[in-house]
């Protein structure tokens, strides 16, 4: 890792932190010798090189024209125009950058200029572009650099062996892709810092490889192939490579710089500026520069209004529509075009001047796009006279401008064109006027490009008034999936351009209904998808497998901007940007839709995964590989045990780690207490107490009588509360009484003799009760006895005496 602070990043701090460097006095602020702590001093080479472009690099900006016509004073204007519209072209000359000197005696010309420009790249440039120019039969240019002249002036007279440098190896640019654990790399731009970063997954954590601060003024973006990292200043552009350190390759300047574009194959990289006119009634005033990536030169300006340069494109930058120059030709970077009024204008990389020295025309033309395979375009023309001219696509071969195909179209709201990635499909989707004009509705034309005369297939949904919110194709294979539907939770549904049978038509696979899905997401290696609900739908992710036509996982990364796959397909991201203010950070997932981990950082700008270039393995050996993944397998299986075995002897020694640790938090407060051992057998008069076993625990109980307060509460109840009391209170003393009374009988009654007491016996015969002779006889009911009875029973024994 490597960790560079500006002294404006120290500013920066101190800000943050409230202190005034002013009340500083750094003069007396001294280091160890040899040791600057990562703080570049004002005087160092780098931080003055990062600073301001304007550079002093003597005369290597200024050519000497030869050749020129000698002419007098009153045609001197004159050919000061030619010269400076010729050479005006090629870059910006300096204010007073033109010098034709005069003999003073002739008061003519002496045939030959100076021309000083902004940069050593445009002189260059005009050397090349110029030398040799033909101006008439008589004066043929004759450029040289004006340094050239220095250097043969110095030539010696005597020939002398050169001097044979030693070879000093550069930094490898591809010895990221060598990395033993199979790892790629990411970039995250957050506050004012740039991170790179490895994602080891095994880890379940991203691995820091380069850190710095101020690093950009604006964005960074990768190169397609993943070769360079491109940053963006005031002044230009540069590009920097490696695999940890990150060294500074080539700068490009152009000042006021706003976006940048690489070539496909990454030889050349295109920047753009818009700059605010003069008069307010004009439009922005725009620049364009083509930079060979490797040895800085401008291979081509182009200038003029926002007007010129305006067309259909991704992102609109002061009315112009970028990327202005879209490249094709697959990726050896012959050919690049732009869209004009009425015109494609294609240009060669060879001279970097139209082919065949004129646009194509195509009347009224609105959009087209290059095969991302193959130098083929493919362009839209809308209908015209009010339907009487059908609208039509058409496949335009490059460098011939044959045209392959064509297909009329009736009743077009809109076109959108999509391209396969291996360039064997192209999907036209088209929204049509219904016949009343008032609604329209969607359909597809689907041209198979390998294939004989280049056949159209039509497809339309099984409700074609459905809206289509998302299409895309799969990478390496022959499916694309589209979203479609009104409502809050569309359809999406999955189409094959092959049949099962391999026959070459169109064909539905599935469609799963009800998605909160808004946006299509396909591994870079094709059979998985990630169908995203963004914006409106909160961060849903579904994980969807398309060869098993089932759902993996699902999972939710609240307010997520931003899902990308890595290059190899086998992991993730989901971000959150600084456009929400909260949650900013991003998760890796894995391609099932595990989630690994999760960062958060604060004012978070940028992910980007850094992408691969192709694989150098012929498509026969990729089969046999996969044909064979067990036997290759097998080794992989044994590093993720490994790490999986590291991971577990890392939890290990961290617990063990713990344990050591709380055992020795034991054994200092153990000591401790022996240390105090006789200061508490003084306190306890010489007893040794503090074994359990030599001392009796008695629990004593003591009560005291803190306070007493005394307190009336009056009890009153309203006249409702009164009405449901009184009952209830008499009810319950009724049923008290009679407890009582039958409670008082049963204690003063003798003891029941036989079952028949209780059960009422006493109204049969007395000797049913079957008592025991001499034994005292129940009394019988009181309510079957007659009154002779009881006279009887009581007084019988008085009348006999």
């Amino acid at each position: 890792m490597a960790l560079e602070i500006s002294m404006e990043g120290i500013e920066a701090r101190a800000r943050e932190l409230g202190v005034d460097l002013s009340t500083v006095d750094l003069d007396s602020v001294t280091l160890p010798a040899g040791e600057d702590f990562g703080i570049l001093s004002d005087d160092e080479d780098l931080l003055r090189i990062d600073d301001p472009m304007e550079l002093e690099m003597g005369f290597a900006n200024v050519v000497v024209v030869d050749n020129l016509p000698v002419v007098p004073p009153e045609k001197f204007e004159k050919l000061e125009n030619v010269i400076r519209k010729i050479y005006s072209q090629i870059g910006a000359i300096k204010e007073g950058g033109l010098w034709m000197p005069v003999n003073p005696e002739t008061k003519k010309t002496y045939g030959y200029c100076f021309i000083e420009y902004n940069t050593p790249q445009e002189a260059e440039l005009a050397r090349e572009k110029t030398n040799g120019y033909k101006l008439d039969k008589s004066h043929i240019f004759a450029v040289n650099m004006f340094d050239d002249f220095d250097k043969y002036m110095k030539v010696p007279d005597e020939w002398m062996p050169a001097e044979i440098k030693p070879y000093t190896p550069g930094e490898n640019l591809q010895k990221w892709l060598a990395d033993e654990k199979a790892r790629d790399q990411f970039v995250i731009r957050a506050g004012t810092f740039t991170e790179v970063y490895w994602n080891d997954a095994r880890q379940k954590m991203p691995e820091l490889v380069f850190q710095k601060q101020y690093w950009t003024d604006s964005f960074i973006q990768w190169s397609p192939l993943g070769t360079y990292l491109a940053t963006v200043h005031r002044q230009g552009s540069q590009v920097w490579g490696g695999d940890d350190k990150f060294e500074r390759l080539m700068r490009f300047a152009h000042a006021q710089v706003k976006l940048i574009d690489f070539s496909p194959g990454e030889k050349y990289l295109v920047t753009y500026s818009s700059h605010e006119p003069s008069n307010p009634r004009d439009t922005h005033r725009v620049v364009l520069n083509i930079f060979d990536v490797r040895t800085g030169k401008v291979m081509r300006d182009f200038k003029g209004s926002a007007d010129e340069f305006s067309a259909s494109g991704n992102i609109s930058v002061s009315g112009v529509s970028w990327p202005i120059f879209r490249w094709g030709g697959g990726k050896d970077d012959k050919y690049f075009a732009r869209l004009g009024k009425n015109v494609i204008s294609v240009y060669e990389t060879e001279t970097f001047s139209l082919l065949d020295k004129k646009s194509l025309k195509v009347e009224n033309v609105v959009d087209f796009c290059w095969s991302p395979t193959d130098p083929i375009i493919a362009l839209f023309v809308p209908e015209l006279g009010g339907g009487n001219q059908p609208a039509r696509v058409s496949l335009v071969q490059i460098p011939g401008k044959e045209e392959l195909r064509q297909k009329n179209l009736f009743s077009v709201s809109d076109c959108k064109m999509y391209w396969q990635n291996s360039g064997e499909y192209l999907a036209v989707q088209v929204d049509r006027y219904t016949k009343t004009k008032k609604s329209t509705y969607t359909g597809f034309e689907l041209f198979r490009i390998k294939e004989r005369d280049i056949p159209i297939e039509v497809l339309e949904l099984d409700n074609k008034n459905d809206k289509i919110i998302a299409f895309a194709w799969e990478p390496k294979g022959h499916r694309f999936a589209v979203i479609h539907g009104d409502g809050p939770k569309p359809d999406i549904s999955f189409y094959s351009m092959k049949t099962s049978n391999n026959i070459s038509r169109v064909s539905k696979l599935t469609t799963l209904k009800g998605k909160q899905a808004n946006a299509l997401f396909w591994s870079p290696g094709g059979r998985f998808i990630v169908f995203a609900g963004l914006k409106g739908f909160n961060g849903q992710l579904e994980f969807y497998n398309v060869d098993e036509l089932e759902t993996m996982a699902t999972g939710e990364h609240f307010m997520a901007t931003d899902i990308m796959w890595d290059p190899t397909g086998r992991y993730l991201a989901s971000a959150v940007t600084s456009v929400h203010e909260m949650e900013n950070g991003f998760q890796i997932w894995s391609f099932s839709g595990k989630q690994l981990y999760k960062v958060s950082k604060d004012h978070f700008f940028q992910f980007l995964w850094r992408p691969r270039p192709p694989s150098l393995l012929t498509p026969e050996k990729e089969d046999e590989i996969a044909k064979n993944l067990r036997k290759y397998s097998k080794k992989y299986e044994q590093e993720d045990q490994d790490a999986f075995n590291q991971l577990s002897e890392q939890e290990r020694k961290r617990r063990k780690q713990l344990q050591e640790e709380w055992e020795g938090w034991v054994a200092k407060w153990k000591q401790l207490h022996e240390e105090e051992r006789p200061y508490r057998m003084e306190l306890r008069d010489g007893e040794a107490s503090d074994d359990e076993e030599e001392y009796d625990t008695k629990e004593v109980e003591i009560e005291e009588e803190v306070d007493v307060q005394e307190e009336e509460v009056p009890f009153e109840l309203d006249q409702e509360h009164w009405a449901l009391a009184v009952p209830s209170l008499l009810l319950a003393a009724a049923a008290q009484g009679m407890v009582l009374y039958m409670a008082s009988n049963f204690l003063l009654a003798p003891a029941p003799t036989c079952l028949a007491t209780i059960s009422n016996e006493f109204t049969r015969e007395p000797a049913a009760c079957g008592t025991a002779t001499g034994e005292e006889k129940p009394i019988e009911a009181i309510s079957d006895i007659g009154i002779d009875k009881i006279n009887n029973l009581m007084f019988g024994n008085a009348s006999s005496n």
